[in-house]
């Protein structure tokens, strides 16, 4: 039986403007063939990384392979938006050799690199490192983001964000839990203030991390991706300022069983006590697929706290059994008995 390998994703943090489209431009153009896939993170109406990457014509990233998520500050919304997708990527017949993941700039990294924690992804993704892209320029003039006005205007565009904290604190976040730090615009700023700014760095960090000084962050894909970090083993490494923020609880604490059954006459009963159970055993995460008599596909249900969605994806294959399946997640604990009475009626 062959173990296949867990698929690497890269994290990519840094505030608006310091270069991280600039950057994952780049490391398309320097793949050699590795097929990546990105998960773009954008709201408001700042958003433009997803368009101009997906312009780039680069054949290792085909335009489905670019995700944009618009819905939120990802590190405020990782349960509703970040786990369905990262899921849905390992979930494809032939998933991505790679996933980048560009974060807002606002985004703490931390509770991201948490995600990869859960049953779902633990076992089949691994953060492979977090890349902090910093601004030379506006840190050098102590205002950490080339445009804080643009920075503000972005905070103010997304609903869900769940912490105002001061632009320092969520760049000494990045920071701290960056695995490789590009110092970008360094050529704006001179040698002199370049060495400053490294030994600044390197006072505000728990722990070593290597600082490469960069113009128009051209750093190819060999650096960037391979770094090996398994950064979700390495969290206590990582201090952050907010670390009640996002997923708080350790992957020890969750556990998860599948509920199998057979072709339903009717979905929408089935949806009724799907979402009664949601309600009543604080069930966190909810996913799997349902065989409904007459329908010639399957229908995907998908749940995040007492949220259902549902859909049909693909037809049934050829002998393939119509069988359901439900894949419940939740904290220790979980009233598995209950749960199964009250979806299967």
């Amino acid at each position: 039986m062959t173990i296949k390998a867990k698929i690497p994703a890269t994290v990519v943090t840094g505030f608006l403007g310091a270069g991280k489209t600039t950057l994952i431009r780049h490391l398309l153009e320097t793949a050699q063939g590795r097929r990546l896939a990105l998960i773009i993170n954008e709201f408001g109406e700042v958003g433009v990384d997803g368009g101009l990457l997906a312009a780039c014509g680069s054949p290792v990233c085909a335009e489905d392979d670019i995700v944009e998520l618009a819905n939120g500050c990802l590190c405020c919304t990782v349960a509703d938006e970040f786990l369905p997708t990262i899921e849905k990527l390992l979930d494809r017949p032939e998933p991505p050799e790679h996933i980048v993941i560009e974060t807002s700039g606002l985004a703490l990294p931390k509770p991201l690199v948490k995600a990869f924690e859960w049953p779902e992804v633990r076992t089949r993704s691994t953060v492979d490192g977090v890349i902090a892209v910093v601004d030379a320029e506006a840190v050098a003039a102590g205002r950490f983001a080339s445009d804080p006005e643009a920075v503000a205007a972005q905070r103010a565009a997304d609903p869900a964000y769940e912490h105002d904290n001061p632009l320092e604190e969520v760049f000494t976040d990045q920071i701290a839990c960056a695995d490789l730090i590009l110092l970008n615009k360094a050529d704006l700023v001179g040698e002199g203030v370049v060495a400053g700014l490294k030994a600044d760095l390197a006072a505000r960090l728990p722990r070593k991390v290597p600082v490469v000084a960069t113009s128009r962050a051209a750093v190819d894909a060999a650096t960037l991706l391979g770094l090996g970090a398994a950064a979700e083993d390495d969290l206590a490494a990582r201090p952050s300022l907010h670390d009640a923020v996002g997923l708080d609880h350790e992957h020890d604490d969750f556990e998860s069983f599948s509920i199998p059954f057979g072709e339903v006459e009717d979905m929408a009963p089935l949806g009724r006590r799907i979402d009664a159970a949601l309600d009543r055993f604080g069930i966190l995460r909810l996913k799997g697929t349902v065989a409904v008599a007459g329908r010639d596909a399957r229908h995907v249900v998908q749940a995040v706290g007492t949220r259902r969605q549902g859909y049909y994806d693909r037809p049934w294959k050829p002998g393939e059994a119509r069988a359901s399946r439900l894949v419940v997640i939740g904290l220790k604990g979980l009233d598995r008995a209950g749960i199964e009475r009250a979806i299967l009626g």
